[in-house]
């Protein structure tokens, strides 16, 4: 979202407001895991949605903390990519660790895509085959792909409009859906800690685009002051609608009813509050935001690839091959999106998503506490963010083994195979840099 505000060559064409910042964290957050998994997570947490929701925001208040605090020191369009550097250094760590967060932004992409073919196939009336519904998600891939090419302020702008009208179209189904429910038959269903657990780390995925505010700091014009205001404030907001919009919906829906509709359950929840009409309005709504979503996740990669290249956090001889232009880089970016929604389930790559970013986020505020001087972060925030993260991560990939081992045998892979993909290729260039005469 918003990709017109940053030129990928580190040329600045505008500087960034506040709002346009916070608006580009909204639109990273507001996406397919909203529209999506509430039904995945209702299965573990009954009707206790919203509190998942709450302690998924607690979890990720400590690194949006940590990245605010990076973010402010170290200003780069690059973001997470520049705070591994500055944190470990050049070499194996960092790069690893960089190509690994470069795939976590793939594989939300992918979900985002899921997402919106989901929701086009429910439009349709689910009319569309397994193999069509995933078709139409290669196919937005390649157009948000074409957007961040193509860059024009239109779409920047266009997006923002979708963001807001995404906002106001759940805060009205939340008021109607609250509205409307008959509150005095409701019934809580019963719960267990380490149901809302797994529920709070598949919804983790919600709160991921805080990431991507990062990105714009180095086009900010105070980004010490308006970088965490930003990122909280996107935080906060984005919080507010996600626990009104559960509310409303485990209020309409029984459980077995969440389940029954799983991928598109708001916009059959609307369609209780407002027929046919408000069953088109929010399931249009989530085309939207996961069209939004998509584009900024995307934005935020190619990113981090062209300043992986730019600034040699990954071997020379990788940044070369793959990503040292912007075409050569978002083109293999949507190539790795289409292969992991062809291969993986809507429900299965959210939680991939949220497994890579939950372990993202602990490294690399692991990394902070090495720079913490600089940075002026204080101590225990950045142990708690750790410890949240890592705990959360080790609930729902225990989850995950259990019902799609192969899904955990691939995180598995892509992060062994991070690390090594770098180790290699900079062994290879200094065999032959030793190998000259």
């Amino acid at each position: 979202m918003n990709s017109v505000l940053l030129k990928k060559s580190g040329k600045q064409a505008q500087k960034i407001s506040l709002f346009s910042a916070t608006a580009l964290g909204i639109g990273g957050m507001m996406g397919a895991g909203l529209f999506s998994l509430l039904g995945t997570a209702s299965i573990h947490a009954g009707t206790h949605v919203p509190l998942a929701f709450l302690l998924g925001a607690f979890a990720a208040s400590f690194s949006v903390y940590s990245y605010a605090k990076l973010g402010a020191t170290f200003p780069s369009s690059g973001g997470a990519a520049t705070f591994t550097v500055m944190s470990f250094g050049p070499g194996v760590i960092s790069g690893g660790l960089n190509i690994f967060q470069y795939i976590a932004y793939l594989i939300a992409a992918a979900l985002y895509a899921a997402g919106f073919a989901e929701y086009a196939n429910t439009l349709m009336g689910s009319a569309l085959s397994p193999n069509e519904v995933k078709l139409v998600s290669a196919v937005i891939v390649i157009l948000c792909a074409g957007i961040n090419l193509l860059g024009t302020d239109i779409v920047g702008r266009a997006e923002t409009i979708a963001i807001g009208f995404v906002t106001i179209a759940l805060l009205l189904f939340s008021a109607g859906g609250i509205h409307t429910a008959n509150i005095s038959q409701f019934e809580m269903s019963g719960w267990s800690i380490n149901g809302i657990a797994i529920a709070t780390g598949i919804l983790y995925i919600n709160y991921q685009g805080f990431g991507v505010v990062t990105n714009s700091s180095n086009a900010m014009q105070e980004p010490q002051k308006e970088l965490p205001m930003a990122m909280f404030s996107a935080l906060v907001l984005v919080t507010i609608a996600y626990v009104l919009v559960s509310v409303a919906t485990e209020l309409l829906l029984t459980p077995s009813q969440m389940l029954q509709f799983s991928g598109h359950v708001l916009a059959d929840a609307a369609q209780i509050v407002a027929g046919k009409l408000g069953f088109i309005v929010i399931a249009s709504c989530a085309l939207l935001a996961c069209a939004a979503a998509l584009n900024a996740t995307i934005f935020a990669a190619s990113n981090i690839a062209a300043d992986m290249a730019a600034k040699s956090s990954i071997s020379e001889m990788l940044g070369d091959a793959v990503l040292k232009t912007q075409a050569r880089s978002l083109s293999i970016s949507a190539l790795i999106v289409i292969a992991l929604v062809l291969a993986f389930p809507l429900d299965v790559v959210g939680k991939m998503a949220s497994l890579a970013f939950l372990l993202v986020y602990a490294a690399i505020t692991l990394g902070h506490i090495k720079v913490r001087k600089q940075t002026g972060a204080k101590l225990w925030p950045l142990w708690a963010a750790i410890i949240v993260n890592l705990g959360l991560f080790a609930t729902l990939f225990i989850n995950v083994v259990q019902t799609a081992p192969g899904s955990a045998i691939a995180l598995l892979a892509a992060l062994i195979g991070s690390f090594s993909l770098e180790a290699i290729s900079r062994n290879f260039l200094r065999t032959k840099f030793e190998s000259k005469p």
